[in-house]
């Protein structure tokens, strides 16, 4: 649902998917996100100069990524404390969305994906402080146990709290985040090459899955259609 706090309008990920003209995003960990296959670095250019000339641009501050093909543009609103989605991000995205259509560049929702390294800690706040110096990265906004690259362009971290030593599983972890509508395809294709599920008891929110050897990895869907489920 949508809710007020503060100055901002927040928009949780069901009800951006659920909401008209946003068919070419899809909501990921880091915000939502979409890919424009330009075809070009030519075309490519000319989209993020329009996007660049939209009224709410400025304040939308949307992170683009331009390469020689297509174009990945991603919207958080990320203030002192908040990191997520608002109903700046529903009207740019919607606007962005418009803008390719005119230029005639395709998106493909599909293409998107963010992907987080999970580590296991039984000293939470210590092991966070020693991996915020070593990768010169901060603190999500009200969430401890998070750290996010302050350039958004490396992977976050998440230290999930272990309660004892966990010694038959790896400490360490990656999450991959995908569109909702792709995760079951993803899931497969990793099973098909040797993977295994180890628990779907938390789908479609996430699944666990392991590789041949045991190390183990999460499919996640920040944008999942249903009930808001419980954070692994």
């Amino acid at each position: 649902m949508t809710y007020i706090e503060g100055e901002i309008e927040r928009v949780r990920p069901q009800r951006f998917h659920e909401t008209a003209g946003l068919e070419d995003w899809r909501v990921l960990g880091e915000g939502a996100c979409a890919y424009f296959r330009a075809g070009s670095l030519a075309a490519g250019a000319r989209l993020v100069q329009a996007i660049s000339e939209l009224p709410d641009a400025e304040a939308g501050h949307p992170d683009i990524d331009v390469r020689y093909d297509g174009v990945t543009v991603r919207l958080i609103t990320l203030t002192d404390d908040f990191y997520g989605l608002s109903a700046r991000d529903v009207e740019l995205a919607r606007s962005i969305s418009a803008l390719a259509r005119t230029l005639g560049i395709p998106a493909d929702p599909s293409a998107v994906q963010t992907v987080q390294v999970t580590v296991d800690a039984l000293a939470g706040p210590d092991v966070v402080r020693f991996w915020r110096a070593l990768l010169g990265y901060a603190d999500r906004a009200n969430s401890p146990e998070d750290l996010i690259d302050p350039h958004r362009r490396g992977a976050p971290f998440y230290f999930q709290r272990m309660d004892a030593p966990r010694p038959q599983r790896n400490r360490v972890h990656v999450d991959v985040w995908v569109p909702y509508d792709q995760a079951e395809a993803r899931i497969a294709a990793a099973i098909a090459v040797g993977g295994r599920l180890v628990s779907d008891a938390h789908a479609p929110s996430h699944w666990v899955l392991a590789d041949p050897e045991g190390n183990e990895a999460c499919v996640g869907t920040a944008g999942w259609i249903g009930p808001d489920p419980t954070r692994r």
